[in-house]
């Protein structure tokens, strides 16, 4: 980078306090301050010049030293999981500098002698584990970073309830430094004691483990007082919305909200409007029990009032109270490309449709299901 960076991002490890490289001993050696964890600090020696981070964490701190030799220690590479994604987006491009080391998760893949392009990483700090159900799969490689030594006991615990108490699950300790401990269980039989942080858990997982990737997951996984989108249709529905990561879906009479767990399970983010509240407690507790409450935002009240206030979609389900008001709003309101679907089961809602249909274009199906069912010996 052109220009003199005041801002020095250095990777440090277990190992870093004997084996840092010769730039990054530099930059560290000739710094003012220097912001890391208290056992970083510790490790690097820095005495006088160190800064502990704030708790809640802040980058405030580090900004109002601009003008002096500043030094961020950060594990591992400090854009992966890392604090340097968030300062560096307040800074520009001549300010700052970076010293990446080996992160995490790639001590743990050449620990383990796992390729990286076939293992998700996770951040699990302060995450809860069900963030990982969409990622589940048969005989998939997770590696999860976690935030203390009784963490690792809990996501074997949780990954019993996910029906994969076979995972296979490395604890990791200390990687890279002289205190390194690397220990193998499984996730149901998990009795592993006095494990010491930093830690992180590598998982390989069972045959059979993992929800389904396509469209329409079975009823029974969502809460619901039966207002649900059932299965057959929400398959058919979530094909026509069409859901790309990090688009954005209103979800308007949203009922258990599955077209929205759906969607953001997807990769996409979720507005969902419900105005009764006893359905809303069951679309966040659906949104938290499918990891994706991160994703979804609930708002409860009436869709017509609310969509005034609401971000700008790229596409919209009307799956319960669609009336003409509502309708012609929409039609007004959002972006010109807007995908735009409406169930209804009602003749009422089917007359509506049909109307706008004829007024705005547009296309109408009508799908009707049928299943099997004793009826005498037949």
């Amino acid at each position: 980078m052109s220009g003199d960076p005041w801002l020095s991002i250095i990777g440090w490890n277990e190992d870093s306090a004997t084996g840092l490289a010769a730039a990054s001993r530099a930059a560290l050696d000739t710094a003012e301050v220097i912001f890391a964890g208290p056992r970083h600090l510790e490790q690097a020696g820095v005495g006088d010049k160190g800064q502990a981070w704030p708790v809640p964490f802040s980058v405030a701190p580090v900004l109002a030293m601009k003008g002096r030799r500043v030094a961020i220690l950060a594990s591992g590479d400090p854009f992966w999981h890392g604090a340097g994604g968030s300062i560096v987006k307040h800074l520009r491009a001549d300010e700052w500098q970076s010293f990446p080391a080996p992160s995490t998760f790639a001590l743990a893949c050449n620990a383990l002698g796992w390729r990286m392009e076939e293992t998700t990483f996770h951040g699990l700090h302060a995450a809860p584990y069900a963030r990982l159900r969409r990622v589940l799969a048969p005989k998939g490689q997770l590696v999860c970073t976690l935030r203390d030594g009784a963490a690792p006991a809990e996501l074997a615990a949780w990954l019993v309830t996910q029906g994969a108490g076979d995972a296979k699950l490395w604890v990791m300790e200390a990687l890279a430094g002289p205190q390194q401990r690397i220990r193998e269980v499984r996730a149901g039989e998990f009795d592993l004691t006095d494990i010491q942080t930093p830690v992180c858990v590598a998982v390989q997982l069972p045959d059979g483990t993992g929800l389904s990737r396509a469209s329409g997951l079975p009823d029974e996984l969502f809460a619901s007082d039966g207002q649900i989108t059932k299965r057959p249709v929400r398959a058919l529905t979530l094909s026509v919305l069409a859901p790309r990561p990090g688009e954005r879906l209103w979800d308007l009479g949203a009922g258990s909200g599955s077209i929205s767990v759906e969607w953001c399970l997807a990769g996409g983010t979720s507005i969902a409007v419900e105005r009764s509240a006893e359905r809303a407690a069951n679309i966040q507790r659906n949104a938290d029990d499918f990891g994706v409450a991160h994703l979804l935002d609930l708002r409860v009240g009436t869709s017509l009032e609310m969509i005034s206030e609401l971000p700008s979609p790229d596409a919209v389900f009307v799956g319960g109270g669609a009336n003409d008001a509502l309708l012609h709003a929409l039609c007004a309101g959002v972006p010109k490309g807007t995908r735009l679907i409406a169930n209804g089961v009602t003749l009422e809602t089917e007359a509506l449709l049909t109307q706008m249909q004829g007024e705005k274009g547009g296309e109408l199906l009508r799908i009707e299901l049928a299943q099997s069912g004793a009826l005498g010996g037949m």
